[in-house]
């Protein structure tokens, strides 16, 4: 009885010590930048690590394409923006984790 309760025991600390890396990575996340391009550079856009845009850049040049095609563009960076946002987020968790996989746990993007 006595190695169960210490195998628990160890199972805890883990846990505490998962749920601390865990608050780390959170904070580090809200830090991470990505950068989505388009159109040659034509637009940029920049999103915060909790998926919120923080800049947009439209060259002179492309404000005079048509309404469509600067949609579209903006639209292609902020896509582009998320893919990498998604992929930093990932790797911050498994750093955070050291690659232990939490079943069903999906951040907030």
């Amino acid at each position: 009885m006595e190695k169960k309760m210490t195998d628990f025991s160890k199972i805890l600390d883990k846990a505490k010590e998962l749920e601390q890396k865990m608050k780390d990575s959170q904070e580090k996340i809200k830090k991470i930048r990505a950068e989505g391009i388009s159109g040659s550079n034509s637009v940029k856009v920049v999103l915060d690590g909790e998926g919120e845009m923080c800049k947009i850049e439209i060259s002179k040049e492309i404000l005079k394409e048509e309404k469509g095609i600067v949609e579209d563009l903006i639209l292609a960076a902020h896509n582009n923006a998320k893919s990498q946002l998604k992929t930093k987020t990932n790797e911050e968790i498994t750093k955070a984790t050291g690659g232990f996989g939490i079943p069903g746990f999906k951040w907030p993007l």
